[in-house]
């Protein structure tokens, strides 16, 4: 039985709150289309000079380095990703229980974190370097040592942080698998690894093929980490031509480049998603027995499930730890206290908003089941797969515009200036937050949704609840969990922002993660370390909430 079903008068307070609740929704979906529509326009009004001088310039070098980010990146999580997750669901070894809840923190850190850690570590007058010429006697001539500040320093570093992606959803996959078609492998003669390359691999495909597409599309949206290391990817090069050419036009044509392969990827996830069909022919699952591992084998599981963790959150932590002892940045000093400030303030505000947001348009979805109210959630969606710098790029454009406007206006009229109304004001970066991450909300909302009967919707009906008073009174109680799980992961992925904020943030408004890219880029990365501690203990909060998940999943 559904809303629909339920024959009660419909009340002025009903239909009021349908239209608002319809209204919202509708407005988040405008939104989140916005940046795209703009970046079309802006794009396709440069003419074709622009995209002929990019050809002959810099587009052949973006592209190139850009697929193949995307290519070793793709390779990496996958790897690590599957590889652990089969150890620690497969088999038993010792200090698994640890470890597959270990090997979820380094989702906690941004990319461009680990990059600063890591060129502190190996760069030449690195630790590692210096501890190298000490004991060899050799000049820095005499030696050959690889490069962290390159493309593949870049991909290292977001497969470190990226894996977990890959991880969690290969390892709930495995853990819903039956073990009737393995062990039915196993007993026609496959060996444990032609099982699993035959029969748990393929079954995993779906699961695993869309955590490796997360990781592809926070690839290709990373900006700190290839800025950092002096790759020219689509990210840097939309910032470059936006802030140092002054090149709007282009900064729009790069954009579009990169809106359309990311648009690509989601539609690629979608389809896959929505073709794969597996079913266990067994009349009862029958849980696959973890094979006890011995000897050399279980030093190689403990091994090879250790080194991501160690690699990926421990020594990260103790290095930049040991940095920012070092430093000279003071947490407790007023200007510290404002860049917390400021990186709270638009973390908690776009945290409210956004989750707002999913629940006006997963409620609209579920009250009103239409073309509309499936477009609506279909376009909120598209926003995680499009990156921030052409997320900042949309929303400027346009409001960049109206604010001249409107400024010319207001001068020819009263003589009165109104400056950067909208775009010298926070609230355009919250708009670029709510268009980011309103589909990891939405996520998380319609994931506790699916607990609420369509039987609960109509008994509140019946005893003559408002569609918004079985929303407050009913949905969001039950909700609750759901809800904060979602406040957190938008609070910290904004926290970790950087391209948006960077290119969006008023004047003189700055954050942890500005702070801590400018000093980066200044080489000071011993103070760089003290806001990249901040942002991966705020990190650790939802990630924590995952652990914890993770630990319940068996």
């Amino acid at each position: 039985m559904s809303l629909e079903s339920t024959s009660l008068p419909r009340t002025r307070a009903t239909r009021d709150g349908l239209r608002g609740l319809s209204v919202l929704a509708l407005l988040a979906a405008m939104i989140c289309a916005l940046p795209m529509v703009a970046v079309l326009i802006a794009a396709l009004s440069g003419g074709t000079e622009t995209v002929r001088h990019l050809m002959e310039t810099v587009l052949g070098e973006y592209t190139r380095t850009t697929m193949l980010l995307v290519l070793m990146v793709s390779v990496g999580t996958f790897v690590i990703g599957v590889g652990t997750a089969w150890l620690v669901t497969m088999t038993r070894f010792p200090g698994v229980r640890i470890l597959e809840i270990a090997l979820v923190l380094p989702l906690a850190f941004p990319a461009y974190v680990l990059a600063y850690a890591y060129t502190n570590i190996l760069d030449h007058p690195g630790i590692v370097q210096t501890t190298l010429r000490d004991i060899t006697g050799w000049g820095p001539r005499d030696y050959w040592f690889p490069d962290i500040r390159s493309l593949g320093g870049a991909a290292l570093m977001l497969t470190l942080v990226l894996y977990p992606y890959v991880y969690l959803l290969a390892r709930a996959a495995f853990l819903q698998q039956s073990g009737t078609t393995f062990l039915a492998a196993r007993a026609l003669g496959s060996s444990a690894w032609a099982a699993f390359f035959k029969v748990s691999l393929p079954l995993a495909r779906p699961a695993i093929a869309g955590g490796v597409l997360l990781a592809v599309m926070e690839t290709i949206a990373d900006f700190g980490t290839v800025a950092y290391f002096g790759v020219q990817t689509f990210a840097t090069g939309i910032y470059t031509s936006w802030f140092s050419l002054f090149d709007r036009v282009g900064a729009a044509q790069l954009a579009l480049c990169l809106l359309s392969f990311a648009l690509l990827l989601a539609m690629l996830e979608r389809v896959q998603r929505g073709r794969a069909r597996y079913h266990d022919p067994a009349r009862r699952a029958q849980a696959m027995p973890p094979a006890e591992l011995k000897g050399w084998q279980a030093g190689f599981a403990m091994f090879a499930c250790g080194v991501p963790v160690l690699f990926g959150a421990l020594l990260p932590i103790f290095v930049l730890f040991t940095m920012g002892l070092g430093s000279e940045q003071n947490l407790l000093s007023p200007r510290y206290l404002s860049f917390i400030r400021n990186s709270v303030t638009l973390a908690g505000i776009a945290a409210v908003v956004t989750v707002t947001a999913a629940v006006a348009i997963g409620f609209f979805q579920r009250l009103r089941p239409s073309r509309l109210s499936r477009g609506a959630g279909y376009v909120a969606r598209l926003g995680y797969a499009v990156p921030g710098g052409v997320i900042a790029v949309g929303l400027l454009v346009p409001f960049a515009a109206f604010d001249n406007a409107l400024d010319a206006w207001m001068r020819d009229t009263f003589d009165v200036s109104t400056g950067l109304l909208i775009t010298g004001s926070i609230w355009l970066l919250i708009a670029a937050y709510l268009v980011r991450f309103l589909a990891a909300a939405l996520g998380a909302y319609e994931g506790g949704q699916a607990m609420v009967h369509q039987n609960m919707d109509a008994a509140a009906r019946s005893l003559g609840q408002t569609p918004i008073g079985t929303l407050r009174r009913v949905h969001l109680p039950i909700l609750a969990p759901s809800l904060l799980t979602a406040l957190l992961i938008v609070f910290v992925d904004v926290m970790k922002e950087l391209p948006a904020t960077l290119i969006m943030r008023p004047f003189n408004f700055d954050t942890l993660a500005v702070q801590a890219y400018r000093l980066a880029s200044d080489e000071r990365l011993n103070g760089a370390a003290v806001p990249s501690l901040v942002i991966v203990a705020m990190g650790l909060l939802p990630v924590i909430l995952i652990c914890r998940q993770v630990g319940r999943g068996k």
